[in-house]
């Protein structure tokens, strides 16, 4: 009996070599992560924004802050475009701050010249004129230590709360008018205390009562018994404040504390 060949075994691979898809009956293996590809999916994208212009008023207030024109504009102009710019945006905020800044700077040199040229004028035309022997023709404004002998005044200070003997803080300066106008005040004695220092205020009285008593009066007026009932004798002396700046100066004057004179009071009315 013969055994009937046997078919021939199933050809088997050879083990650990993998075929073109793999294992039979092996699920395939997940990818692992890697770069994506360049255009394998959307791309993210933005609208663009369009260019911001500069605001208009702040180039116009620039402009006209170099040009110097008329006050306050470019000053206002910026100030109006920094609040633009502020709240709408856009470009000009460095142009309105410098016309903010050079219009104030101009404005300030403007206010500057001003006050000074009108101080100048205000001292060129408000000092008495004179004539040549000295007595007032055109009415003005002096410094009290800048009255002469003779000179009528106006004042600020109320003579009628001075009392002799009783010291109050005087007014920097005087109206001078010629002695022919009303005034409160005529200088009959001016004359200047020693150098050294300030002897106090009790002394200074002492001293300018004196002085400004006896001859001095006398011989200004001529006989005192004469002088008007409404005419006392003041003087301006030196406070320790305007000694220290160097006023030595005494000014004795007959003064009217409830009204004004016209006319002189020196003898002979001159």
């Amino acid at each position: 009996m013969s055994i009937p060949p046997q078919p021939p075994p199933y050809p088997q691979q050879p083990y650990g070599q993998p075929g073109p898809y793999g294992q039979p009956g092996q699920p395939g293996q997940p990818a692992m992560p890697g770069p994506a590809a360049p255009y394998g999916g959307p791309q993210g994208w933005y609208q663009p924004q369009p260019p911001q212009k500069t605001n208009p008023a702040a180039v116009a207030a620039f402009v006209m802050s170099l040009i110097c024109a008329v006050p306050t504009v470019p000053l206002i102009l910026g100030l109006v475009a920094l609040s633009q710019i502020r709240k709408e945006g856009g470009k000009g905020k460095g142009l309105a701050i410098a016309a903010v800044v050079i219009h104030s700077l101009s404005l300030l040199v403007l206010v500057l010249a001003v006050v000074l040229g009108v101080t100048k004028a205000a001292e060129g035309t408000s000092r008495p004129q004179r004539d040549t022997h000295g007595q007032v023709t055109t009415p003005g404004s002096s410094k009290v230590e800048d009255i002469r002998k003779g000179d009528c005044f106006n004042t600020d200070d109320d003579l009628a709360k001075t009392q002799k003997g009783d010291g109050t803080q005087a007014g920097l300066s005087v109206r001078t008018v010629p002695c022919g106008q009303p005034h409160e005040g005529e200088a009959y004695a001016v004359f200047t205390l020693d150098n050294g220092a300030f002897p106090g205020s009790d002394k200074i009285v002492q001293i300018s009562e004196e002085k400004c008593g006896g001859s001095a009066l006398t011989g200004y007026v001529g006989e005192a018994e004469k002088l008007p009932n409404n005419l006392e004798v003041f003087y301006y002396y030196p406070q320790a404040s305007s000694w220290l700046l160097g006023d030595r100066t005494v000014t004795c004057f007959l003064g009217s504390a409830h009204g004004t004179s016209t006319g002189s009071a020196r003898a002979g009315g001159s």
